[in-house]
């Protein structure tokens, strides 16, 4: 193997996991997201835990956050608005990443 190929290797390798990392980010970030959405609808225990799963599933539906955002808004009504689930969820995206950095060297 030449010194191309090996560089080659390692690029592909580097965003391979960079994309695992962002995808685990952002399936993090929607747990938080829902975990504070059940917060705000009164759920507690097993209840908040089902409901953050069923956000972190929502984000499956089509490429980006629109699903997401849609679901929890609909569930949340008039206790928050689709611009500020927005700005909660680019909060929690650099919670989420910081977690995994911490769980990473933990």
């Amino acid at each position: 193997m030449t010194t191309f190929d090996d560089r080659e290797n390692a690029f592909e390798a580097k965003f391979a996991h960079d994309e695992e990392m962002q995808f685990k980010a952002q399936a993090r970030c929607n747990k938080l997201l829902g975990l504070w959405a059940a917060d705000l609808m009164g759920m507690t225990g097993d209840e908040a835990t089902a409901y953050a799963a069923s956000v972190v599933k929502a984000d499956f539906e089509e490429a980006g956050q629109e699903d997401v955002v849609r679901k929890v808004a609909a569930d949340l009504g008039e206790k928050s608005s689709p611009e500020a689930i927005r700005a909660k969820m680019s909060d929690l995206l650099v919670e989420a990443k910081a977690q995994l950095m911490g769980d990473a060297q933990g």
